[in-house]
């Protein structure tokens, strides 16, 4: 029996053998009942000539409409159901062949078959449930049905959870693999039933409702692309058993867990190889600060920096409660005794900041404290023209006044040829950038990057969100394009660039190609089990105040000029110096508008930075004209 559970092809072989007798029986019990238990003897011969024509339609039925493709241990009242349906079509063929044949046969008994028919096969199937060994332990209950890919130690130990909270995490019913030798093992009672290339027909066989990816070993490398693109093809809620990292292992260093999937897993990106030797060279025993330290590049940052000991980790921040959660997640991993402190300020505030100088003498300062949110710059221009600009010359000055040795600013690819007011603030705070490594002592350096997945305010949250919500999912143009990075591989990065001593230098980060949106959209959208514009619709709401349909790295002036690095992932935009007083001029005007969020804001802004095209000049149609 064992060989026969383990073996499909014998199993449906088995079944249908089977079936075919109980028809037969069901035929037989239909004349008898029909003739009171005395059958004459011309009706049998009557039956005996009608009887493979019988077989025949029954079983064509029964192959056709699926019935040995359910796995049985599994069954519900809609297999029962089908069960039912199929009968009753073959019973309608028996009586039209009856008919239009001939067959001499009684209508009463041509009905009466697929009753008994349908009892005894079923009856079999439910009994076959009930003595199968390889039933899932208790059975399935209230639990949804999951399949685990991947049946080594990850898999092992996500059969184990879920075995363990089978209302929460579902019922593992079987395991994939692509290993040969696993076929047919089982880990705790679960089978190995395939390779992931079966994922899509395994799922539909098995009645799956969830798949969980076990196999973290594979990173985001392209050999994961394929896995999680045959879960998508399957239409089925995907989770990930993931390795912990900084940012999510709070408490439980070294212990998996099981999270959703998110769109950073359809992303392939080559693992990040760092320099650890230089980073660690001017990270090491120095007190380093992070403006900005509890947004989500932030606090990467300073999760990286603790990977190399610094004397002192300054996280300095506005907005307390982040920067109160991180400092608790860094003292329950490092214990209560590390070197890390949080002061609540802002750059705005050129006391404040001279003040934590005095006190702390910072050697190393990261600074990601930023307005970035384009739709909201666009209504108050001034504020990000306080924030972006005055608040990174603040930084900038009372940094190289206090002997800081080095200064590693976050820029965005928005402040190339940008048509809204936060990517032209950035770009200014390039130029700062550019003078100050020039003119001081300090080191001074930018680094451009593109969107950075599952950062605050980012569109990959707000799609989770709307989908969560039911739908729509919103898409602003169909065509429209970004490039991206996990906030993990942009902080190290931004450190390894850090390391890089080429003061008033503008880094370029290695984005990879660039994604469609509409393309992100659909992927998600699946890894939650719907089809896209479905069981979920995305609607386009049109391009937003400032937004292009596509952002680009580098300026037509630097792209020609770009270099390289040591590092395979950084370059050097070589951008064009700007006059020292004309710049001190437009840095006045701007002086002279930051109390105006009105349209005289964003006329000073594109005085200082001459690429700057106004997103009210442009109609939405022309906004790809304006990248």
């Amino acid at each position: 029996m064992k060989r026969l559970r383990e073996n499909a092809w014998m199993r449906k072989a088995g079944m249908f053998l089977l079936d075919l007798a109980l028809i037969l029986l069901s035929i037989y019990v239909s004349m008898e009942l029909r003739f009171e238990m005395y059958i004459p003897a011309r009706h049998i011969q009557t039956l005996m000539s009608a009887l493979p024509l019988i077989l025949a339609i029954y079983m064509l039925c029964y192959a056709i409409g699926g019935i040995y493709q359910i796995m049985w241990r599994y069954a519900g009242v809609r297999d029962a159901a089908r069960l039912s349906l199929l009968s009753a079509i073959a019973c309608g063929l028996t009586l039209a062949a009856n008919q239009f044949f001939g067959l001499g046969l009684f209508r009463s008994v041509l009905i009466l078959i697929p009753l008994i028919g349908t009892i005894a096969i079923g009856g079999c199937r439910m009994l076959w449930r009930v003595l199968s060994k390889d039933r899932i332990p208790g059975g399935l209950g209230d639990a949804m049905p999951v399949m685990i890919v991947g049946a080594g130690e990850a898999g092992a130990y996500a059969v184990n959870i879920c075995n363990k909270n089978p209302k929460q995490m579902g019922k593992p019913v079987i395991l994939v693999d692509d290993a040969k030798s696993k076929q047919g093992l089982r880990i705790q009672n679960v089978p190995v039933r395939g390779t992931t290339k079966d994922i899509p027909r395994l799922v539909t066989r098995y009645g799956i409702r969830e798949i969980i990816v076990a196999i973290p070993s594979l990173g985001n490398s392209e050999r994961m692309q394929e896995v999680l693109e045959l879960c998508n093809q399957a239409h089925c809620h995907t989770r990930m058993l993931s390795e912990p990292t900084d940012a999510d292992a709070v408490g439980s260093e070294g212990t998996p867990f099981i999270r959703e999937l998110n769109i950073s897993d359809f992303l392939s990106r080559d693992e990040v190889e760092l320099d650890t030797a230089s980073i660690a060279g001017y990270l090491s025993g120095k007190t380093v600060m992070v403006t900005g330290g509890g947004g989500s590049i932030g606090s990467e940052i300073c999760r990286q920096i603790m990977h190399f000991k610094p004397k002192l980790l300054i996280i300095f921040e506005i907005y307390e409660n982040c920067a109160y959660e991180l400092e608790y997640e860094l003292r329950q991993r490092y214990g209560s005794d590390c070197p890390v402190i949080t002061l609540i300020g802002s750059i705005r505030d050129r006391h404040r900041l001279d003040e934590v100088f005095d006190l702390y003498h910072p050697e190393v300062v990261f600074h990601a404290a930023a307005h970035k949110h384009v739709p909201l710059m666009e209504r108050s221009p001034a504020e990000a023209i306080k924030n972006n600009v005055f608040g990174t010359r603040n930084l900038l000055e009372s940094a190289s006044a206090h002997g800081v040795e080095r200064l590693v600013q976050l820029s965005t690819d928005k402040a190339v040829n940008p048509t809204n007011v936060m990517g032209a603030t950035k770009r200014i705070t390039e130029m700062l950038i550019q003078r100050y490594g020039e003119k001081t002592d300090m080191k001074c350096m930018a680094v451009r990057f593109g969107n950075v997945l599952g950062s605050h305010g980012s569109v990959i949250p707000l799609m989770e969100a709307q989908i969560r919500k039911g739908g729509p999912v919103t898409v602003t143009h169909p065509d429209i394009t970004r490039y991206f990075m996990t906030i993990p591989e942009a902080a190290q990065l931004v450190l390894q660039a850090g390391g890089i001593a080429k003061s008033g230098s503008i880094f370029v980060l290695d984005m990879g190609e660039p994604v469609r949106i509409m393309d992100l959209a659909q992927k998600l959208i699946r890894a939650y089990g719907y089809e896209p514009n479905v069981d979920m619709p995305i609607k386009i709401i049109g391009l937003r105040p400032g937004e292009k349909l596509y952002e680009e790295l580098l300026m037509d002036s630097e792209r020609d000029k770009m270099t390289k690095t040591a590092h395979k992932k950084i370059f050097v935009a070589n951008v064009d110096k700007v006059d020292d007083a004309q710049f001190e001029r437009m840095m006045s005007r701007l002086e002279a508008v930051v109390e105006d969020n009105d349209e005289r804001a964003v006329e000073a802004i594109a005085d200082v930075v001459p690429t700057f095209h106004p997103w009210k000049d442009k109609k939405p149609e022309d906004a790809k004209a304006a990248g």
